[in-house]
């Protein structure tokens, strides 16, 4: 399913509250804080053909509950259901920040 997912969809829901569900009744919202795309570049720099555009996204969570790296269903009401996987990359300011990456 991870291949499905483009950057277009994930960039108009930038400060949108995702859903990670740990256990089936149990959740933590997640902010969508950061849509970045990357760019992939030959070994003679030159921009890598891709079937997609490769790109990160970034959520922050709550400070006091950091989960590992790992897939996880990530729920979102419009987008709806799809395991990411996700790594905890630190906290900031408001809270634990997770990345994914799509490649």
């Amino acid at each position: 399913m991870p291949d499905t997912l483009t950057i277009d969809m994930f960039a108009p829901r930038l400060g949108e509250t995702f859903r990670l569900r740990l256990q089936a009744e149990h959740t933590i919202d997640l902010e969508l804080i950061q849509v970045t795309p990357l760019r992939v570049k030959t070994a003679d720099g030159r921009d890598a053909s891709r079937p997609r555009e490769p790109f990160a996204i970034l959520f922050r969570g709550p400070a006091d509950r950091v989960v590992p790296q790992q897939i996880y269903p990530v729920e979102h009401d419009v987008m709806g259901s799809h395991q990411i996987f996700l790594v905890p990359i630190g906290p900031d300011h408001a809270g634990m920040r997770y990345e994914a990456i799509f490649t």
